[in-house]
């Protein structure tokens, strides 16, 4: 049962299984973030941006990602929808400091990884994977410094501080179908977030960013099954032997991420991003599970036989993503953003996996924010992403020994709507 944890496509704006949804006010930019200092979300894009955000302030958003996604096979040529539930990443950032200070302190907490897909009954890959669900949460506590009036530094503690996941598989059975279902919670673990930001006028700023791997781990995660065999026949008695594992370990590393940003504002109403990031997926190889006996892989006289490791081929490159954005100041309410993003696949041809049907997307965004009141405003933000169709031959498989996946034609879109609400002080 390898291949599948902490990995979706549902929730993803960004390659791979990454998610780039760190403020309402950035995603209704196409997603920059890194070269400007808008508010206190610059803790997830660039912690060294905070310095230079003028108010102290606390924001929370959510986002609700929808994704439209098929499937036709090699073999059947059918074309199957996947049946893709609600999933509701958020963010909360909480930034403070003197007024007249050089530093500033905050507190960021978000949901980098989370979604829910569901493949068809029947589907061709139904031995691969028929469901998975994912959710986590990361914490940041962080710190920012002007070292001058244009350069200012700052760092974050990432923090893992929960994560789950649930996947499911069916089983070949010669008695009938069977099914198998891995769930488990993830350690903490920690990584950095550090950035550099530099203003050198009025209408320029740049910055750089790196976010660190951080490595997440099941540890005794449960296994349960259904439809094996009822016990008093020999091979009933075989089958069951060969899925005797009641818990497992996986570990699937979280890539780092370099990343450098422009920021050009021409007058007082118009800021214009541009962000150009590198996430270093070469990390992710393969995907190996630890099982405490049989996990049903290989076979024994014809009947699906056991071992206690299963290991997956992954291989994925490095990935670019370039975004381009910018707010209009309408009014001294109202605020008006365009955006756009392509992000590059990290699946190289012949590793597609159900999990993470990866291909390369362009996004389309939109967004405003009003003030309420002079200290209390509200965003929201729109994304339209499209992935590129992506097509994975018997062949591919064949040659690259990744026959655990699925020949076809995966297809997908997603909408993300996102509201969020601020108050600055």
């Amino acid at each position: 049962m390898g291949g599948t944890l902490l990995a979706s496509v549902s929730a993803a704006s960004a390659s791979g299984f990454q998610v780039n949804l760190g403020g309402q006010k950035n995603i209704g930019m196409g997603g920059v973030g890194v070269g400007l200092s808008l508010d206190q979300a610059a803790m997830f894009y660039n912690p060294g941006a905070l310095a230079m955000v003028r108010d102290n302030g606390v924001q929370v958003g959510v986002n609700a990602a929808l994704a439209r996604s098929s499937f036709r096979g090699d073999n059947t040529g059918i074309q199957q929808s996947l049946d893709n539930k609600l999933v509701v990443p958020f963010n909360f950032y909480a930034g403070f400091g003197p007024k007249d200070a050089k530093y500033k302190f905050g507190v960021a907490v978000y949901t980098p990884y989370g979604s829910t897909l569901k493949y068809a009954d029947g589907w061709e890959g139904r031995y691969a994977l028929t469901e998975i669900t994912l959710q986590s949460v990361y914490v940041q506590p962080t710190a920012s410094y002007a070292i001058t009036p244009t350069l200012s530094v700052g760092a974050g503690l990432m923090i893992l501080a929960y994560g789950s996941v649930n996947l499911q598989k069916d089983l070949p059975l010669p008695t009938g179908p069977g099914h198998i279902t891995l769930d488990g919670k993830t350690k903490t673990q920690f990584g950095y977030n550090a950035g550099i930001f530099f203003k050198p006028s009025d209408k320029l700023s740049v910055g750089i960013s790196y976010r660190s791997k951080i490595d997440a781990t099941v540890d005794n995660g449960s296994v349960t099954y259904s439809g094996l065999p009822a016990t008093g026949s020999a091979s009933a008695a075989l089958i069951n032997r060969s899925f005797t594992a009641t818990s497992f370990t996986a570990t699937l590393p979280l890539p780092a991420v370099a990343s450098i940003g422009i920021g050009v504002m021409p007058n007082e109403q118009l800021t214009i991003g541009l962000d150009a990031s590198l996430t270093f997926w070469s990390a992710y190889r393969t995907l190996d599970f630890g099982f405490s006996g049989n996990n049903g892989n290989g076979t024994t006289d014809g009947l699906v036989g056991g071992n206690n490791f299963s290991t997956s081929k992954r291989f994925y490159q490095d990935a670019l993503a370039f975004r381009l954005g910018g707010q209009y100041k309408v009014d001294d309410k109202l605020t008006v953003r365009l955006g756009t993003a392509y992000d590059f696949s990290a699946v190289k041809d012949g590793y597609v996996g159900p999990e993470t049907p990866d291909a390369d997307r362009v996004q389309a965004t939109a967004g405003l924010s009003y003030l309420v009141t002079e200290h209390f405003g509200v965003d929201a933000s729109f994304l339209f992403e499209a992935f590129r169709q992506r097509t994975q031959t018997q062949g591919q498989l064949l040659d690259n020994g990744t026959t655990d996946r699925v020949a076809g034609t995966y297809r997908t879109d997603i909408f993300i709507p996102g509201v969020g609400l601020h108050y600055k002080f």
